[in-house]
């Protein structure tokens, strides 16, 4: 799942017609079209079908849902970027669960690593976006926004306690951190 992205929960609020159309942009931008294409290489094919516009009750961006696919919580969308960040951010899931063929969300350790490769392959965590939520921080920002968001993600797993999310994500950071699939390197 997506934490609200660069807004307070509530400050932004698109029309889920609207929020439609701007995913519809968004399967048409580069790194949605490559996530896209790495998938249908790894055997797991996404329709557009596969992405929908909701309204969400909870604060949060949007979400995959294995067999079901990607949601974009429309109420909290404010402007393109954050769709297209949603989306990118989902897409890496649905690559890590189409790629581990035994990949447990319940696992703590499980969901860590796919939150931790989701925040930092999809451009999360960049500068902009962590000045545009408030986090002024020169040096180290990218891994300390990835740890803080990672956290709060697998802390909403009804099987994670704080203190075992923080155990699963440390014991996986390295080796997630660096793994880079479906991409060369971090983009």
């Amino acid at each position: 799942m997506a934490e609200e992205p660069g807004t307070a929960p509530g400050s932004g609020s698109r029309t889920v017609k609207e929020c439609e159309d701007m995913i519809r942009r968004s399967l048409r931008t580069p790194m949605v079209r490559f996530l896209r294409e790495n998938l249908e290489k790894a055997g797991c094919g996404v329709s557009e079908n596969f992405f929908k516009a909701v309204n969400c009750d909870r604060s949060i961006a949007g979400g995959y849902v294995r067999g079901k696919g990607i949601m974009v919580c429309s109420n909290h969308m404010n402007i393109q970027d954050d769709v297209n960040q949603v989306i990118a951010h989902e897409l890496i899931h649905a690559y890590d669960d189409c790629q581990a063929a035994n990949l447990d969300w319940a696992d703590c350790a499980h969901h860590a690593c796919s939150e931790i490769r989701a925040g930092h392959l999809s451009g999360d965590c960049h500068y902009k976006r962590e000045l545009l939520r408030g986090y002024i921080k020169l040096r180290g920002h990218e891994q300390e926004c990835v740890r803080r968001r990672v956290m709060k993600s697998v802390i909403a797993n009804p099987h994670c306690s704080e203190a075992a999310a923080r155990d699963a994500m440390e014991a996986v950071w390295d080796v997630c951190y660096n793994d880079t699939r479906p991409f060369d390197r971090a983009p």
